[in-house]
C-alpha cells in the first residue's frame, strides 16, 4: 500500500507531466528529483491507477466498427470510408484516397495482381494517382463483360492498375459467360487462355467487386443471365457474385450451368491469397457483401459508412 506522501508525489509528478507538459528533465530540476526517478514513478502511477491512458480520436465510432466487422467475419482488415455528413455517402475521391493508402502499404514488389471488372472497380482504379512503383503483373480474373461501357471492362481496369504501380499487364480475349460448355470449355483449353490460368495459379492479391442480388446484377443487365438463368440461380438461392461466380448468403460457392459455361478464376482460388480485397458500397449489397466474407473471397472490405451499418444492423438481426 502506498502512504499519503507517496501518493501525493505521483499524483504531482503525473500533473506535471500529462497535463501541463513539463519534460522529465524540468520535473526533475523542479522538485529535485533524479530524472531516472521520475521515469520509473510515472510507470507505478499508471500501475496505481493514478493515471489511466485512454486512446481517442474523432474517428473512434468508424474505427471501433471497423474492429467490430473484422472480428464478426474474421477478416484481415476492414476500411469504412466516412460518409459526407452534408451529402449523406461518401466522395469517389474519398475511396480513391483509402485505396491508395491500401495498395501503397499491402502490395509488394513480385506481386501477381488479379482484378475483376464492374462500374465499381472501375470508378475505382479511376482514382488510383498516388501508388508507388511496384514490379508487379496484373492480370483479369475473368472474361470480359457484355454491353458495358469501355472503363468498366476487366481488360481496361487491368491496364489501368498496371499503368498506376508502372508495372506490367495481360489482357483477357474472352467472354465471361458462354452460351455452352462445350464453347467455355474449348476456349479454357486454348492456348492464349493458358498463359492467363498460368498466372491465376501464381495470384497473391486480387482485388474485386461484389455483385448485388440478382435483381440488379451487373451479369443481368450486361446482357450475361437470361430469364433461365435468372430463375436456376434463384432457385440455388443466389445472394452475389464476384467474378461472375455466384455464392449464398452463407458463403456456400453456387455450382451450376451457368458455372460451367463461366470463364473466371475458381472462387476457392480467392481463399488462399495473401489479400483478397472486395471493394464494394451501396446498402442494396450488403447481404451480398456479407456472403462473401462468410464464404472467405475476400479477406479486406473497403466500404462506406453508410453499408458497414446496414452490415452491422443485419448481423445483429441473425443474433
Amino acid at each position: 500500500m502506498m502512504n499519503r506522501e507517496e501518493e501525493r508525489l505521483l499524483y504531482k509528478i503525473a500533473k506535471l507531466y500529462y497535463e501541463e507538459d513539463y519534460t522529465q528533465a524540468e520535473i526533475s530540476n523542479r522538485l529535485g528529483i533524479y530524472r531516472t526517478t521520475i521515469g520509473r514513478m510515472l510507470k507505478k502511477a499508471r500501475k496505481e491507477g493514478i493515471v489511466k491512458i485512454t486512446v481517442q480520436s474523432q474517428l473512434n465510432d468508424q474505427i471501433h466498427l471497423e474492429e467490430e466487422l473484422s472480428t464478426y467475419f474474421d477478416m484481415k482488415e476492414v476500411v469504412i470510408v466516412p460518409s459526407n455528413e452534408e451529402r449523406h455517402h461518401f466522395d469517389n475521391e474519398e475511396i480513391g484516397k483509402s485505396i491508395n493508402k491500401l495498395l501503397n502499404r499491402v502490395i509488394k514488389d513480385g506481386d501477381t495482381i488479379g482484378s475483376a471488372w464492374g462500374t465499381t472497380l472501375g470508378t475505382t482504379v479511376n482514382q488510383l494517382t498516388e501508388l508507388n512503383p511496384k514490379n508487379v503483373t496484373c492480370v483479369p480474373l475473368v472474361g470480359g463483360p457484355g454491353e458495358m461501357e469501355v472503363d468498366f471492362h476487366v481488360n481496361a481496369i487491368v491496364y489501368k492498375l498496371a499503368q498506376a504501380f508502372n508495372g506490367e499487364s495481360h489482357f483477357i480475349d474472352a467472354a465471361a459467360v458462354h452460351q455452352s460448355r462445350e464453347t467455355a470449355h474449348e476456349i479454357l483449353n486454348s492456348n492464349y487462355m493458358k498463359k492467363i490460368t498460368q498466372f491465376w495459379e501464381q495470384l497473391s492479391i486480387a482485388i474485386v467487386g461484389i455483385g448485388a442480388q440478382l435483381k440488379s446484377s451487373n451479369m443481368i443487365w450486361s446482357g450475361f443471365l437470361g430469364q433461365q438463368d435468372q430463375e436456376e440461380l434463384e432457385a440455388h438461392q443466389a445472394i452475389g457474385d464476384i467474378c461472375s461466380r455466384f455464392y449464398t448468403l452463407e458463403g456456400e460457392s453456387i455450382t451450376s450451368s451457368i458455372s460451367e459455361r463461366t470463364i473466371a478464376v475458381e472462387l476457392e482460388k480467392l481463399k488462399n491469397l495473401r489479400y483478397s480485397i472486395g471493394i464494394a458500397y451501396s446498402k442494396e449489397k450488403a447481404r451480398s457483401i456479407i456472403g462473401a466474407m462468410k464464404g472467405k473471397f475476400i479477406n479486406t472490405l473497403v466500404t462506406d459508412e453508410e453499408t458497414a451499418l446496414e452490415i452491422k444492423r443485419l448481423i445483429d438481426k441473425e443474433g
